[in-house]
């Protein structure tokens, strides 16, 4: 009986074992109905998760909650289709996939290709418990991705054993276009780094195309150029965004410009594109009518880039590629029936305009789900663009050769005809010369007697000038030339409303100098006084004149009172310093200097100017002598 009793619970406890398990099951399956992925160390490195990825049929569903209640989970899950793939807008979409690691410690990454994505909320479930929660896409500011890249990753590490779900919750308003691979993080490294050597030659191409045409138009002026370098760079701008590296450099906290950036940049390329064409197949010369209908098409692509951001997504789509295809068949129509008739630019022209449609309609096949290649569905436009870009190049540099040659040409012949009209004009001259030549001999001579007399005679009135605006003794201007130099100094004050200083400086005690050491001395002293004074006056609109006997008038013009007295303090401390010898007896010389400064209104404000700085000066003697006063009306 006891062996009974051991046999019974030890099936009992097999049962409970094995009926949790069971339980365990049923819950993995209500979750999702997807056949989970199994790796192991010998796993290959990388592997499309499409195949095992499954799509629930819900649209209402918003939080994986409520997706957990749903009764009946079997029938609304179901393999993600390519026709699921192709749909133009998600809205609470959900997709999910399971990974299973048998045995084996593995380090994996999850890679999202698809940069334009809206938003993608993943949750990470280990063995039905969730364990991390993710937000992504370009609704969200960069710096809010669990790794710093363009592309979308997720790392994650997988314990032996473990069955990871991931449930997606996707809201975009593009095509549920998922190319979503799982990778080892080694591989990824190296995979990315070549992705990264593709993505920045080719901006660095368009880039230095486009700048390098820039350059030229500046330089050139040429309008060819400048709409070349406008559609070079507005697709470099185009293609950073579509890569996710704008949204990652440029405008890394603002998602907002990167889903508007593609709807505006493509119809500003477009409008670029039509100007382009029109100058570089020399439309307004050959064709009138495609002219007029490259102008109206720029300018509805102009308009559309001001209003597709207010436009819904959907119809925006739709508009867009209308356009794109539209005014592709269009460009493509103008440069065959250039090339009818025989323009050699509209052949290179035509190959790049169909290379690029071409190569645009095979990743909008590949976006859409209609081809399944092995590569990213903006990689055959991102090569056509760049093929089509540098043939556009190569048409702009067969133009500017054709139109230098043709320069040359026509300054080849304008040198030929101005080599004959030379020559005629030489024969003429060589007559004219002959003529002329007796009579010039005759008049150089008279010319070479007048022009002595005429040095002499100026040699003489500038000595006579010098003489009568200088004073003999001090070498400084005298006052003849002080009254001129007043009049035309008020008046520059008046013009331009500057204030205008007056100085009137005289030598203390000069006549005991004069008494008691002789008139020599004094005229001494009076000459050192002037040498200094001219040290301080910098500007060449300063003027210092001998006013009287032992009087100094000084003009400062553009000068306040607050700059005339500083300067005026600074000559008098110089003179003060001053000690001149005379038969071995020391002379100290001393100053007194008044100030008067003011903006001139009316022709007589100067001379009134002068009596206030003499007015000023004899309150500096009543005041004791080597001192500056400033004129005051009180």
């Amino acid at each position: 009986m006891q062996q009974v009793h051991w046999a019974f619970k030890a099936f009992t406890l097999v049962f409970i074992i094995l009926l949790t398990q069971l339980q365990a099951a049923h819950a993995l399956a209500i979750e999702h109905s997807n056949t989970p992925l199994r790796l192991t160390a010998s796993s290959i490195t990388k592997i499309k998760l499409t195949d095992w990825m499954y799509i629930n049929q819900s649209q209402d569903i918003e939080e994986l909650a409520s997706l957990k209640m749903l009764k009946n989970s079997r029938q609304d899950w179901r393999k993600l289709s390519r026709g699921d793939m192709r749909k133009i807008g998600a809205k609470n979409t959900w997709l999910s996939f399971s990974i299973f690691n048998h045995n084996d410690h593995l380090s994996r990454m999850i890679a999202l290709d698809n940069p334009l994505l809206d938003s993608m909320k993943l949750y990470h479930l280990v063995n039905n418990k969730l364990v991390k929660v993710e937000l992504m896409g370009d609704s969200y500011p960069f710096k809010q991705r669990p790794l710093q890249s363009n592309l979308f990753l997720y790392p994650f590490e997988l314990q032996p054993n473990e069955t990871h779900t991931f449930y997606l919750k996707i809201d975009n308003r593009g095509s549920l276009n998922f190319p979503l691979v799982l990778w080892s993080k080694n591989d990824y490294s190296h995979a990315i780094e070549s992705q990264s050597l593709a993505n920045g030659f080719q901006i660095g191409i368009l880039i230095a195309i486009g700048l390098f045409s820039l350059f030229i138009a500046l330089a050139s002026g040429s309008f060819s150029y400048s709409y070349y370098s406008g559609y070079v760079l507005s697709l470099t701008l185009l293609v950073a965004t579509i890569h996710g590296i704008a949204f990652q450099y440029l405008w890394p906290t603002l998602p907002v410009v990167q889903n508007l950036a593609i709807p505006i940049l493509i119809p500003i390329a477009l409008a670029f594109a039509l100007m382009f064409t029109e100058k570089v197949m020399l439309l307004k010369y050959h064709n009138k009518p495609m002219l007029l209908a490259g102008r109206y098409l720029a300018v509805y692509c102009l308009l559309l880039s001001l209003v597709i951001s207010f436009i819904d997504f959907k119809i925006s789509l739709y508009l867009l590629s209308f356009s794109v295809i539209a005014i592709s068949c269009v460009l493509i129509t103008f440069s065959l029936i250039q090339v009818i008739k025989g323009s050699k630019n509209a052949r290179l022209y035509a190959i790049a305009r169909i290379g690029l449609f071409i190569s645009a309609i095979l990743s909008g096949l590949i976006y859409l789900g209609y081809l399944q290649w092995y590569m990213p569905a903006h990689t055959p436009v991102m090569i056509g663009l760049t093929f089509e870009v540098i043939v556009m190049a190569a048409v702009l540099a067969v133009r500017y050769n054709d139109e230098r040659k043709a320069k040359l040409q026509m300054q080849k012949k304008a040198l030929e005809q101005a080599q004959k009209l030379q020559q005629n004009r030489d024969e003429a001259l060589k007559a004219e010369a002959r003529t002329n030549e007796r009579l010039e001999q005759m008049v150089a001579e008279r010319t070479l007697e007048l022009e002595v007399t005429l040095r002499e005679l100026n040699d003489a009135n500038q000595k006579l000038q010098q003489q009568s605006t200088t004073d003999s003794l001090t070498g400084v201007k005298n006052r003849n030339a002080f009254d001129k130099r007043l009049t035309a100094e008020g008046r520059i004050s008046r013009r331009q409303q500057t204030s205008l200083a007056i100085l009137m400086v005289d030598i203390d005690k000069f006549k005991e100098i004069n008494d008691q050491f002789g008139h020599l001395a004094g005229d001494l002293a009076i000459k050192v006084i002037a040498t200094t004074i001219s040290e301080f006056l910098k500007r060449p609109t300063d003027l210092v004149s001998r006013f009287g006997g032992e009087e100094f008038a000084i003009i400062l013009p553009s000068t306040d009172s607050v700059g005339a007295m500083l300067l005026a303090e600074r000559i008098r401390q110089a003179i003060s310093n001053l000690s001149i010898d005379w038969d071995n007896n020391p002379i100290s010389l001393f100053v007194s200097i008044g100030v008067s400064a003011a903006i001139i209104e009316t022709d007589e404000q100067p001379t009134q100017l002068l009596e206030q700085a003499d007015k000023a000066l004899y309150q500096a003697k009543r005041n004791g002598r080597n001192q500056v006063c400033l004129f005051s009306s009180d």
